[in-house]
């Protein structure tokens, strides 16, 4: 294992406070997330200024690192509001700032020059001398190119004293690290900018010039065909060899994604990165880390291009998308005593439920909703998404654990 590898990072994406609270519940490291503008995912609810303020001392409350995401590629418009921005960043002191237009990273280094650089994986990087020419401009860790091998970072990390972020688990852009100009051409959207609308994921079919309105797949499949649309990243069994290849930082995709999958994710990686450093050579990847990272919505899975492995890179041609193995019913708000849970509904419950509970530490647990007593503390049959109602199960919840239905009701 290289000398500067400490404890590897488990960095978390989250679009709002909500999920900041859940990332640090369930064990991230670090946290990266956004303002509601200057970021590669404006679809997402992002931060205001004094939410970010307060996003900053909340996860500095709980020892998590809080890296602000600022990188699009500007405009000439833009950039009074920008070094505005900037000077407002130096406000709220996170522990980095994310950039990729050499234009920003410029202008942080004059308005914010205490606050450490990032560079994202929008900026190409593809060889240890881009590294080390970033390393000297001031850049303390660099996100790599998604097309690099596991073999290629490693010998990144053995020729500069940068950290190295890779990503380790959600979904991939088709194009080269992220710079599509697909979503510009056909809904004037663009993806550089945080408005990708994501054409990459829609079906394509063939139509020949003198038979307007013929749609003739390419593959076999009534749907269309999916060309450009890439398999989701899951390196859950591989977190070994991402950690012996010198990697710093473990970047799980999916700012605009649910609670649920950011517990999941979060969890599971939490959980195998711990069992590898508790005893490197006896690791195993557990049967239920891999069921629970398979249970939450996903493309078909694949290692991306880190092994050279040309079949894990094939497009998604049939769009196949695994149906989940649950459906995520509620959040626990708080923990009332008598096996009693107040908790957050987001799909409809049911009295006689049987329900799994995704809890910070420890397998997941199976229970059953045996009462439903609502605002009014009147005892119901069911409860809407939206509400909040109390339940009772056989063993008492936590605050932010989750609820998810694993059965219909009997």
């Amino acid at each position: 294992m290289p000398p500067k590898n400490t404890k590897i990072e488990l960095l978390a994406p989250v679009g709002n406070f909500e999920k900041l609270e859940i990332a640090v519940h369930y064990g991230a490291d670090a946290v990266y997330l956004a303002d509601k503008k200057f970021s590669l995912r404006n679809f997402s609810d992002n931060f205001s200024f004094e939410e970010m303020k307060k996003a900053t001392e909340f996860a500095s409350e709980n020892n998590v690192k809080v890296y602000v995401a600022c990188n699009i590629y500007t405009r000439n418009f833009e950039q009074k509001d920008l070094e505005a921005y900037l000077a407002d960043i130096g406000k709220i002191n996170p522990d980095a700032l994310i950039v990729t237009d050499p234009g920003v990273f410029w202008s942080a280094r004059r308005l914010i020059p205490a606050i450490p650089l990032h560079l994202s994986t929008q900026a190409n990087t593809t060889n240890y001398r881009t590294v080390q020419f970033w390393e000297e401009l001031g850049v303390k860790r660099v996100n790599m190119a998604r097309e690099l091998s596991l073999e290629e970072i490693n010998e990144i990390s053995c020729q500069t004293s940068a950290e190295i972020e890779a990503f380790v688990h959600g979904a991939m852009c088709i194009s080269y690290s992220g710079r599509c100009l697909l979503s510009s051409f056909l809904t004037k959207r663009d993806s550089n900018r945080g408005m990708c609308s994501h054409p990459c994921r829609w079906s394509y079919s063939v139509v020949e010039e003198l038979r307007p309105g013929e749609y003739m797949p390419i593959e076999e499949d009534h749907r269309g065909t999916y060309i450009f649309n890439s398999r989701d990243l899951c390196m859950i069994e591989h977190i070994p060899e991402m950690i012996h290849a010198g990697i710093t930082s473990l970047k799980i995709e999916g700012r605009m994604k649910s609670i649920n999958y950011l517990a999941s994710t979060v969890k599971v990686y939490r959980e195998a990165i711990d069992t590898f450093y508790a005893d490197p050579d006896n690791f195993r990847v557990k049967k239920e880390w891999v069921n629970q990272i398979t249970s939450i919505n996903h493309r078909d899975y694949c290692t991306g291009f880190y092994f050279n492995d040309p079949d894990q890179v094939a497009p998604n041609y049939i769009n196949s998308k695994p149906l989940e193995g649950h459906k995520f019913i509620g959040k626990v708000l708080e923990s009332k005593g008598q096996n009693l849970s107040l908790i957050q509904v987001r799909n409809k419950i049911f009295t006689d439920d049987r329900i799994e509970i995704l809890s910070k530490n420890g397998p997941i647990r199976h229970d059953t909703i045996f009462e439903i007593i609502n605002s009014s503390q009147h005892r119901v049959d069911f409860a809407q998404p939206g509400e909040v109602v109390s339940i009772r199960l056989n063993r008492p919840c936590q605050y932010n654990d989750l609820l998810r239905r694993t059965g219909e009701k009997p």
